[in-house]
């Protein structure tokens, strides 16, 4: 039992991914400051390398749930086995990554456990002995101050926003295998993602399209990102278009991001869009109309056509990587 604070891990490829370990991070410097225990959860198949993965960021106990019906997220699976260790475990606080997968888990979790939950969060810090979560609301326009009541209370941390810290101490955490009813697993669909993609809530350069790319070739952005390490987003009118999945949709009824770089090409930069990026450290804006609303909001503009200038942008970065 543990009225700590318990991660529930991701894994990404034999690893963790980035926003498990900011949470990771995180929720070690809660631990410490109320002196309880870090414990890790860790779902999927062969596990051994994530989970070992966990102990390097701080946490005192890993449980692992080992199945190969766990290898890729599902609701009906990952949410009654979450559920119930969570309800056994007894946390003070529970952090998720907000990823896909970490959103529908924490809103699920909420309503299932009864358990108060903040989204987005970007900051914590302690007053009075309670633990102040900050986060952003109408569209990023203005950041409240949260506290939670209940527990456990779910605290859903935004990418990019937290430090991560690795583990000084060396000490070995406590491995815990935990078995679960097989009846609670079974898998009736399955459907394979795009191995490989940077996925675009976490990369630390995204380079997004809209109205102005004028169709679904967006190959201009793709060898960019690819070359940089990034990721391929869109605004909404390029996905109402048909042009890009809604995975790939930035803003504020798609993803939240916050890169270190964000280019916008083509996009005019509307509210709804600029709530799901304000966030970025540096914003370029490339776009033929001068008076676009984007340059507004952007550190650097660009006036001009995005598929003479972004050529030239990949030919300068694929000279300076030679």
């Amino acid at each position: 039992m543990s009225d700590g604070v318990l991660v529930v891990g991701e894994i990404a490829g034999s690893g963790l991914r980035k926003v498990t370990l900011e949470a990771l991070s995180e929720g070690k410097r809660i631990a410490e400051k109320t002196g309880k225990t870090l414990t890790a959860l860790i779902l999927g198949h062969d596990v051994n390398t994530p989970a070992a993965v966990a102990s390097e960021y701080g946490a005192d106990r890993i449980l692992t749930v080992d199945h190969v019906d766990l290898t890729e997220f599902r609701y009906d699976t990952w949410m009654p086995v979450t559920a119930a260790i969570v309800a056994n475990e007894k946390p003070a606080f529970v952090m998720i990554g907000a990823s896909t997968v970490g959103r529908e888990l924490a809103a699920s979790l909420s309503a299932r456990l009864d358990a108060p939950l903040a989204m987005d969060c970007t900051k914590t810090r302690w007053e009075d002995q309670n633990l102040i979560l900050t986060r952003p609301i109408y569209g990023g326009k203005i950041l409240s101050d949260v506290i939670l009541k209940g527990s456990p209370q779910i605290i859903v941390n935004r990418p990019n926003f937290f430090q991560i810290t690795r583990s000084q101490t060396g000490a070995v955490p406590e491995m815990i295998p935990v078995d679960i009813p097989q009846s609670a697993l079974r898998i009736v669909d399955k459907q394979q993602g795009q191995a490989g993609k940077v996925d675009l809530t976490e990369a630390d350069i995204v380079i997004s399209g809209g109205r102005g790319m004028g169709g679904s070739d967006f190959s201009v952005l793709e060898k960019l990102a690819d070359l940089v390490g990034g990721a391929v987003g869109a605004s909404r009118s390029a996905v109402d278009e048909g042009w890009r999945p809604v995975s790939d949709q930035v803003g504020q009824t798609g993803k939240v991001v916050s890169p270190n770089l964000y280019i916008a090409c083509g996009i005019s930069g509307a509210i709804q869009h600029f709530a799901g990026m304000q966030t970025s450290k540096v914003i370029v804006a490339i776009n033929k109309d001068s008076e676009a609303p984007i340059f507004a909001k952007a550190d650097y503009g660009v006036v001009g056509n995005l598929f003479e200038i972004l050529p030239m942008v990949t030919q300068e970065v694929e000279k300076l990587r030679s």
